[in-house]
């Protein structure tokens, strides 16, 4: 019957150097799945706890022992004896077992390391690929644009751009594997002009580069130069993608763009963003206005809306009710995907299944802090998302996001497609 006989879990490292939770899930049978949660620097107010140790005598109170303790202690005693391919019943099991809104006693991340953990075990199982496992209705795969953060600023990095990531988006490529050739070679030609500029091309916690830049325009203005210098012709064959991340800058009802001297209203940042889209071939913003902006988003989804992508993360922290809000109010276009922002894989799903109702681009999401653990790639492609951020062409962390989506594009052969340029508004 693929029952689950034993839950274990145990503290491990993230890409920065952060401990997280790795779990495994062993069935009956002799099978087994396994899961590593990620965890954010930049996060969204109404996210889904992360359980912490705060003890300042290991690893600098970031310890998650306690969310280990959880997963063993709690959780594996509750779910012994439950059929393995029963997500939903399982993930709520834990959400009742947990008893609050955002997960506060076990922590979303013991949650998650189980909630996936189950997942790869009930795929291993049924011997069929994960991806295959989570839609075994889907009969022609669509593989996600990738969406790769080349330079960083914000929170992700020291030094003077506001803007948290500047990605580019190879949608130009015919398929995912010419995609990833795109963005590698402009990558590599990125490096070479920051290197020949004088400035570091050591990269940030995503593989991206974080020069010292002058302005948000300035790395717009290299990341064109970069494409070109590529061979590329910018915004028929790539892209760029802003991750904003304005929440970080927002202070007493104002976006302070420190970089150029602006203090600006919702409407002055709405235009702001407005004459970039106009002036550079940018396809996609992320979290353009604060997560409590709610009037500011409106502004500027009835502004943009027609012609770019506008996407919600710390907006909608990957949850029903706060993505619901925003299709009523008219509130973005597009939703980023995040596992860890509500900390199960059902509730996820039910997530990605009400944007794909209403028309929202589904963009599935790494963190700043990542393991090894590629799950996103194989939900992305289960899920109808039309892409995928992984971060940039370095660290093995975020490589390993795209490498499996390169596997399962080799596995799938005919019987997968790119998403490509036609998913875009511009």
């Amino acid at each position: 019957m693929n029952r689950i006989i034993d839950i274990d879990a145990l503290e491990i490292l993230d890409s920065r150097g952060f401990p997280t939770v790795r779990t495994t899930v062993l069935l009956d049978n002799g099978t087994a799945g396994v899961a590593m949660v990620p965890s954010g620097a930049s996060t969204g107010e109404r996210e889904a706890f992360e359980l912490r140790d705060n003890d300042a005598a290991r690893y600098l109170g970031k310890g998650v022992l306690k969310a280990v303790k959880n997963v063993k202690q709690k959780i594996a005693p509750a779910l012994k004896g439950l059929e393995v391919h029963k997500q939903n019943y399982i993930d709520q099991l834990m959400i009742e077992l947990d008893g609050t809104p955002q997960k506060k006693n076990l922590g979303a991340n013991a949650i998650l390391s189980v909630s996936l953990a189950v997942a790869h075990a009930s795929a291993n199982a049924n011997k069929t690929p994960l991806f295959k496992n989570l839609n075994k209705d889907l009969q022609n795969f669509f593989l996600p644009v990738p969406l790769m953060n080349v330079i960083n600023g914000g929170q992700h990095a020291n030094n003077n751009i506001d803007f948290q990531e500047f990605m580019i988006v190879p949608h130009g490529a015919n398929c995912f594997s010419e995609s990833i050739r795109y963005g590698a070679e402009v990558f590599q030609k990125l490096k070479s002009m920051i290197e020949k500029m004088g400035m570091s091309s050591a990269v940030g916690d995503e593989g991206g580069f974080a020069p010292n830049l002058d302005s948000n325009e300035h790395a717009l203005s290299l990341i064109l130069d970069s494409i070109e210098s590529a061979g590329y012709a910018p915004g028929e064959d790539i892209s760029i993608a802003l991750d904003v991340a304005s929440s970080e800058f927002y202070k007493d009802n104002l976006y302070h763009i420190d970089s150029e001297g602006l203090k600006l209203n919702s409407e002055e940042m709405c235009s702001f963003l407005t004459k970039l889209v106009k002036n550079y071939p940018i396809v996609s913003i992320e979290d353009g206005m604060d997560q409590n902006d709610w009037t500011g988003w409106q502004k500027l989804t009835s502004s943009l809306g027609n012609d770019t992508q506008l996407v919600g993360d710390d907006l909608f922290v990957t949850n029903v009710e706060f993505l619901q809000k925003g299709i009523n109010e008219k509130s973005a276009n597009s939703i980023l995907i995040k596992v860890n922002q509500i900390g199960t894989l059902s509730e996820t799903l039910s997530t990605i299944e009400l944007a794909n109702a209403n028309n929202f681009e589904v963009v599935v999401s790494h963190r700043s802090g990542e393991t090894e653990d590629n799950s996103i790639s194989d939900l992305a492609c289960s899920s109808g998302a039309t892409q995928i951020k992984a971060g940039s062409m370095s660290r093995s962390d975020r490589l390993s996001k795209y490498n499996r989506l390169l596997v399962i594009e080799h596995m799938l052969g005919a019987d997968c497609s790119f998403s490509g340029s036609k998913i875009f508004k511009k």
